[in-house]
């Protein structure tokens, strides 16, 4: 490591953003993440060189009216004048980690870093980071609630939808920073420590971009990396892979369990979510006053209790923040009743895992509406939790014949050009009693920008339909 790099990665809040002064630094990839972090270096003094593989007719008009802002783009690719100069790189999550020019740029001893290593380098605050493969952004919005009821700033970042670069020159140093992280955003790490790190659970997923599960558990591991004795780490005692990275932390564990009584950690016990942290069982809640259906929205909860439990906060303000707290957007999110059929929205279900656990949250029958881009993943597994409780299967996008051959003959299923006809086909055959859930088991981004928009798109239909 060359000196200049030791000096930049000894420094963070203060010190970090006067070493950013006046240095040149590339951004690569000009998503929100992108965007976000031209922005907080533009703000800060430094000289950006921005670029997109996208050409420039398909940017967002945030990405550039980053022009206005003296920052210089390149689109279309990423050529050599976009590093020119450059003593830093800062990558968007979007961005695969083996770029050939990022290799290039590692090898010639620039730093290359994510957006959220940045923004952790530029605040002051202290962290409690959330990632898993499923429930993270319920898991961090509630514990953001949670935390609410105490004196100190509160502020929820990350993957949940705002960068952490957003805030970071404007959050002040005594608050928590709430922030979700995803296996993406931590391949690109560097000193990134949070005081509390919890790991919710760990199935396939993104094996498109890493390759291998055991790449992708190596990416989650990394949450770990900079912890000390002085911190926490929060793992689901009921996940088996989950619960096997407690030898990888040097920070104590407190794990959390649905399932059984622990010794140490935050359980379910006779009706109750208690915590036994210092040695004598406290109650928080009782488990009918959690609104979120699911098995896995307890588990959440009890995911949340933990992180919060770190700060010192009290039981009670708990409970009253655990049950006035109703969920995320586009996370089996309630969109209508329409002739007796409840229509929800769960369009963050973008893996077979958050699919099944949408499913195991409902004892009506379900017309299922999934497919997208499937990321390499085995839709086997979702055959088994559809079997008696999928009544009718819709399939748009581009693995919708992957997804129709996994789950066989034995459940009627359609084809869709549309999620607009998607919803059509489901109102026809649903009867009362029955659930249309969109959980697409899937990525968007064959048919639509994001997540967010096939969910909006999808409750757009669904309110459309007349009551006849």
């Amino acid at each position: 490591m060359s000196p200049e790099l030791q000096e930049e990665v000894e420094v963070r809040g203060a010190a970090y953003r006067e070493w950013l002064r006046g240095r040149t630094v590339s951004v690569v990839g000009l998503a929100r993440s992108g965007v976000a972090a031209c922005r907080l270096l533009r703000r800060l003094g430094a000289v950006v060189l921005a670029s997109d593989a996208k050409p420039r007719a398909a940017l967002g008009k945030d990405a550039l009216a980053l022009e206005g802002e003296g920052i210089v783009l390149s689109t279309g690719g990423h050529p050599t004048e976009a590093f020119r100069g450059a003593g830093l790189v800062v990558v968007s999550p979007g961005v695969p980690k083996d770029l050939p020019v990022l290799g290039d740029l590692r090898g010639a001893g620039v730093s290359v870093i994510g957006e959220l290593e940045l923004a952790w380098r530029a605040m002051e605050a202290q962290v409690i980071a959330i990632t898993g493969t499923n429930g993270k952004t319920t898991t961090t919005a509630l514990t953001g609630a949670l935390l609410r009821e105490q004196s100190r700033p509160v502020l929820v970042a990350g993957n949940i939808g705002t960068p952490l670069s957003t805030h970071a020159l404007t959050f002040p140093p005594d608050g928590i920073v709430v922030v979700e992280v995803s296996s993406f955003q931590l391949e690109t790490i560097e000193t990134f420590r949070p005081r509390v790190a919890a790991v919710l659970n760990l199935s396939a997923d993104h094996l498109d971009r890493h390759g291998s599960f055991d790449e992708y558990v190596r990416a989650k591991l990394r949450i770990f990396e900079n912890q000390t004795e002085a911190d926490c780490a929060v793992l689901n005692a009921d996940d088996a892979l989950t619960a096997q990275l407690a030898s990888r932390s040097k920070a104590p564990v407190v794990f959390f369990s649905r399932a059984r009584r622990l010794d140490h950690g935050v359980f379910c016990q006779d009706g109750w979510i208690v915590a036994k942290l210092n040695g004598h069982v406290e109650p928080i809640c009782s488990v009918g006053e959690v609104f979120l259906r699911g098995t896995h929205n307890l588990e959440n909860v009890l995911a949340a209790t933990a992180c919060a439990l770190w700060t010192g906060i009290a039981p009670e303000p708990l409970r009253r923040a655990i049950a006035l707290f109703r969920g995320v957007e586009h996370r089996i999110e309630w969109t209508r009743d329409l002739g007796g059929v409840a229509y929800y929205n769960d369009s963050k279900g973008t893996n077979v895992a958050s699919t099944i656990k949408a499913l195991e949250s409902f004892s009506e029958p379900v017309i299922l509406i999934a497919g997208g881009q499937g990321k390499g993943q085995d839709f086997g597994p979702l055959a088994e939790a559809a079997r008696g409780r999928v009544r009718r299967l819709i399939l748009i996008g581009e693995d919708r014949e992957k997804i129709r051959r996994a789950l066989g003959e034995e459940i009627p299923s359609a084809f869709a050009g549309s999620m607009e006809e998607a919803v059509r086909l489901a109102r026809q055959g649903a009867r009362p009693g029955d659930v249309v859930l969109l959980s697409p088991a899937c990525a968007s981004f064959d048919m639509f920008e994001n997540f967010e928009q096939r969910g909006r798109v999808f409750k757009t239909a669904v309110l459309a339909l007349r009551d006849t």
